[in-house]
């Protein structure tokens, strides 16, 4: 459920998808080697590696590895850093409706485009009101995370 999810939702490949799901659900007190998540997802090694590096890349995971043992063993990302990522967007889309309402407020020249400026103006809003709610959620998060 949770690699059909990610897959379709975040338009991970369905490999980086179940690895995903199989992190989140199985790696709860210890993370997962590559060797299991080999053997587990019945793909190849160069297959795994690859889907590994790109949720690494995303920092859908994170990994550890223990003095005196060369494994690296795999986790989901703590929560409100993967909470961060939404974040980011955010932040990204603001600065493009900022720069669209600067735009608009210049060129307006018929109902039409004041209407575009003010559904803008109104959907800046609720990006703030949403980024807000995440802001909170994370910190909460962090609170969470830390006393493990």
């Amino acid at each position: 459920m949770f690699g059909i999810h990610f897959e379709s939702l975040y338009n991970l490949p369905p490999l980086a998808s179940r690895i995903l799901g199989i992190l989140i659900v199985d790696s709860c007190k210890k993370g997962i080697t590559f060797e299991t998540l080999v053997e587990q997802m019945k793909a190849s090694k160069s297959s795994v590696s690859t889907n590994l590096n790109l949720l690494l890349k995303l920092e859908k995971i994170s990994y550890y590895t223990i003095p005196g043992d060369r494994k690296k063993y795999f986790k989901p990302s703590l929560f409100s850093e993967r909470l961060s990522n939404y974040l980011r967007i955010l932040e990204f889309e603001k600065k493009i409706i900022d720069r669209m309402l600067s735009y608009r407020e210049k060129t307006i020249s018929c109902t039409e485009e004041q209407n575009n400026f003010d559904n803008a103006k109104e959907y800046k809003l609720h990006v703030t009101e949403v980024e807000e709610l995440l802001i909170n959620i994370i910190d909460k998060f962090k609170v969470t995370e830390k006393n493990k």
